[in-house]
């Protein structure tokens, strides 16, 4: 039996502008994106068992075709000339519904390891025209690379050079729907005329243009949001910024120590709390 462990890591959006809604219903966006080492942990087998089967035993996150994991392995095996079973194992490391990907990432993750394991040599392009079709996020995780991410996120651009840095990352276990953020967002066009530089010499320059125009309909509705960014700013943070739709809050720390303190600080509030590097 043919079986990968893989790590399917967590990302932050140094950036996210919202430039316009477009005629089919989604928007175009402009991100920074960044993975980093908060990681769902997922084994994939094959099996002489037909069909594929998803377990995951985490509350919001269905099992079987529900999963998007499922139906990465499923577009895969539709373009493999054997039939083998798919057996899938998730464990979440990654909070659920937190603006942090970790269901695309999984979803990429499944892709990659599928794609090896059936041997189908798919290029990095064509796995990501095939992720795009189950999430917009999906791309940037095969993509691997801090990406500036265009369009609905699936047009890739990779910035080099960007400063490592620990992330604390804090959830406060608070559902929020994407949907409804990006239904009752107000554009005003503004995001559009930000020029995004794309050279940072220090952790600094990246809080510098830390910024995400869904802040403006997440945290009027979820204030402790904004308590958690006033909170880890306090406690050393260079810049800190709600991630995706939210409600996870991130916040950079040049030092390991100041970081730790931070999460440690945050988890004694009873959320959810982690001090992480990026990838």
């Amino acid at each position: 039996m043919k079986k990968l462990m893989l790590k399917a890591p967590a990302k932050v959006n140094y950036r996210l502008d919202v430039l316009r809604r477009r005629p089919d219903g989604y928007h175009d966006l402009r991100m920074i994106m960044q993975r980093i080492d908060l990681c769902d942990e997922i084994e994939i087998s094959l099996t002489d068992r037909p069909g594929i089967r998803v377990v995951c035993g985490r509350e919001g996150v269905p099992d079987g075709p529900g999963n998007i994991a499922w139906r990465a392995a499923d577009a895969l095996l539709a373009l493999s000339a054997d039939k083998p079973g798919i057996d899938i194992a998730i464990t979440k490391k990654i909070p659920v519904a937190a603006g942090l990907g970790g269901g695309s990432s999984d979803a990429a993750t499944v892709l990659m390891g599928v794609n090896e394991l059936l041997g189908l040599d798919l290029p990095e392009k064509r796995l990501r025209e095939i992720g795009v079709t189950l999430g917009a996020d999906v791309p940037f995780f095969i993509f691997g690379r801090t990406a500036l991410a265009e369009g609905i996120g699936e047009e890739l651009t990779a910035i080099d050079g960007v400063p490592a840095a620990w992330i604390v990352v804090v959830n406060p276990n608070v559902p929020v729907s994407t949907a409804w953020v990006y239904q009752n967002l107000q554009l005003t066009g503004e995001a559009a005329r930000v020029k995004i530089p794309c050279f940072f010499e220090n952790v600094s320059d990246v809080c510098a243009i830390l910024s995400n125009d869904l802040e403006s309909v997440t945290i009027p509705r979820y204030p402790v949001i904004g308590e958690i960014k006033r909170e880890l700013l306090a406690a050393g943070a260079l810049g800190s910024l709600m991630s995706g739709s939210g409600p996870t809050v991130f916040a950079l720390f040049e030092e390991e120590d100041a970081a730790v303190r931070a999460a440690e600080t945050m988890r004694a509030r009873s959320w959810f709390a982690a001090a992480v590097r990026t990838i």
